[in-house]
């Protein structure tokens, strides 16, 4: 007969809860294992047949020929797996030069909190990995107002994107 829950060993309720932490966790990780980030206003999507790590190298490199510097790096992925948790990769790499910064602030100082304009590398289910930007002119466009030279600044941006997403994808 069964005395109810009381009567289940403490170790077999552990292990059953063990268990079913582990299919969750592995249902989660399927879950957030998506396809590439979708074409949207403004973005750039890229899907490579390169790898996430080779992939972010790439960028790092093309962004310094570029005369660019990269600004910030984050990403959940290192976090996560301190926590014993596996997510597919993902990183923002933000990337600016003081010189555009300073021309910038003076079109329009509001437009700085823009700064850096971001790439973002995910990795796929396949291994590979994919290079996402929004566009310089659409992450200014909300300053246009602000003065003229905010867009011209922005079309010089997206030229530079535009090189260092080539040179990191080939």
């Amino acid at each position: 007969s069964f005395d109810g829950p009381a009567a289940i060993p403490e170790t077999c309720t552990m292990r059953l809860l063990m268990r079913y932490l582990i299919l969750l966790a592995f249902a989660l990780t399927a879950t957030i294992a998506n396809a590439d980030p979708k074409e949207r206003e403004g973005w750039k999507v890229h899907p490579t047949g390169l790898g996430y790590a080779e992939l972010i190298d790439r960028v790092k490199a093309a962004t310094s020929k570029n005369r660019m510097g990269v600004v910030t790096q984050a990403g959940p992925t290192d976090a996560a797996k301190s926590r014993g948790v596996t997510i597919p990769g993902n990183r923002v790499i933000g990337v600016f030069n003081n010189v555009f910064a300073v021309e910038m602030l003076a079109a329009s100082e509001s437009a700085m909190i823009e700064a850096p304009v971001r790439f973002y590398v995910t990795e796929q289910a396949d291994g590979a990995a994919t290079l996402s930007y929004k566009t310089p002119s659409h992450v200014f466009a909300p300053y246009a107002d602000d003065s003229p030279e905010v867009m011209k600044i922005a079309a010089r941006l997206d030229e530079v994107f535009a090189k260092i997403a080539e040179a990191a994808i080939n």
